[in-house]
C-alpha cells in the first residue's frame, strides 16, 4: 500500500513563491508517473504538472514558465516549485502517484491561497 503526504502549502501574496513536497511511502514499484493536481472551489480537479519515471515533464498551460516539478528518487519525494503566484492559483493541491494496472493514489491535499 502506498501513502502520499503533501506539505508546503500556505498563504502567500501575489507574485510570491511556495514549494510543495509530496513524500511517498510504502510498496513503491513500477511507478509510471507522479503529478500535482489542483481543485479550486466550484471547479473540477485539473492537472498542474506531471513527471514520468523517465523524467519527462508536462505542465498545464496556465502554469508553464512559473511552476517546476521535480523529483528526488532517493527520498521518494516529488516537489512543485511555484513562482510568480497569482490569485487564480488558489486551490487545494493534490499529489498523485500512478501505476498502470496497479493503482492510482492520491494525497490528502494541501491548501494554497494567493491573496494580498
Amino acid at each position: 500500500q502506498v501513502q502520499l503526504v503533501e506539505s508546503g502549502g500556505g498563504l502567500v501574496q501575489p507574485g510570491g513563491s511556495l514549494r510543495l513536497s509530496c513524500a511517498a511511502s510504502g510498496s513503491l514499484f513500477s511507478i509510471n508517473a507522479m503529478g500535482w493536481y489542483r481543485q479550486a472551489p466550484g471547479k473540477q480537479r485539473e492537472l498542474v504538472a506531471i513527471i514520468t519515471s523517465g523524467g519527462d515533464t508536462n505542465y498545464a498551460d496556465s502554469v508553464k514558465g512559473r511552476f517546476t516539478i521535480s523529483s528526488d528518487n532517493a527520498k521518494n519525494t516529488v516537489y512543485l516549485q511555484m513562482n510568480s503566484l497569482k490569485p487564480e492559483d488558489t486551490a487545494v493541491y493534490y499529489c498523485n502517484l500512478f501505476r498502470r494496472g496497479v493503482d492510482d493514489v492520491w494525497g490528502q491535499g494541501t491548501q494554497v491561497t494567493v491573496s494580498s
